[in-house]
């Protein structure tokens, strides 16, 4: 039997009074677990649950670097079933873009206590996303195409604050997260595209759809679609980019998730 992938597995612990039911962070592409480590996993350890974030096999510091480009969302989603399997107890789950389709597909066959989705690739694929790059940067999605390689869609901190953060994000800022992105799996984009789309009626797993008013990679009215097929209300933050977890008003989507959870008695 091969040996199982090294996963790195960011964890925050809450340091009183901890909730039975623990977090598990799942980024998006271009991304890993750090772009969780620096609001969310402090923040909701602080509200007594114990917050993982890993990064899928290729990303970070984990593992198969050098395999990441025949990577597919299958793969990424025994990733996450990996790390649950040796976690105390069923987390909920938080997916951001690509993270959140693999959510979905991970509850297909498996359930949580609750899901929540960020600004996640739409249930009918990222075809949108994909013809609107195409027409704003036809220079980078054609270099992308002929490689077999997703980085030039965000090659240079102007197409990385365009994907992922507010126009008036500082330009610093924006340098620190592009200097930590990477390049993702041509394979794992045919999945989001096409060939790995989410079933919601396999789901059952309570879900909490929200997205941003300003995100360019999947619109609100595609956020709304998701919510639409799982049987919920999207909640849109106005002023809100793609990158949730990182923006100026992240608190404002983390005391969101909160109060749901709360609601739901998590």
């Amino acid at each position: 039997m091969p040996p199982k992938i090294q996963l790195e597995l960011i964890v925050q612990n809450p340091e009183k009074n901890p909730h039975p039911t623990p977090i598990l962070f799942v980024h998006g592409a271009w991304h890993g677990a750090w772009c969780w480590a620096e609001h969310f996993l402090p923040f909701f350890a602080d509200h007594g649950y114990a917050s993982f974030a890993l990064s899928l096999r290729g990303h970070g510091t984990s593992a198969g670097r050098e395999h990441l480009r025949r990577n597919r969302i299958a793969d990424y989603v025994a990733d996450v079933a990996e790390v649950i399997g040796h976690l105390p107890n069923p987390p909920i789950l938080v997916g951001h873009s690509m993270g959140g389709l693999i959510v979905q597909k991970y509850l297909e066959t498996n359930s949580a206590p609750a899901a929540v989705l960020l600004a996640s690739v739409p249930v009918h694929g990222a075809i949108q996303t994909t013809l609107r790059t195409a027409l704003r940067h036809p220079l980078p999605f054609l270099k992308a195409n002929l490689t077999w390689s997703l980085f030039p869609i965000v090659g240079t901190p102007g197409l990385a604050r365009e994907g992922f953060f507010s126009a008036d994000m500082p330009a610093e800022q924006v340098a620190r997260y592009f200097a930590r992105m990477q390049d993702e799996s041509y394979p794992a984009f045919w999945d989001m595209l096409a060939f790995s789309l989410p079933r919601p009626q396999k789901v059952s797993t309570p879900m909490l759809v929200l997205g941003g008013a300003a995100d360019t990679m999947f619109h609100p009215a595609e956020t709304k679609a998701t919510a639409r097929a799982y049987h919920t209300q999207a909640q849109i933050f106005p002023n809100m980019a793609h990158d949730m977890m990182l923006e100026a008003g992240w608190q404002s989507v983390a005391e969101r998730i909160l109060g749901w959870l709360k609601e739901r008695n998590l």
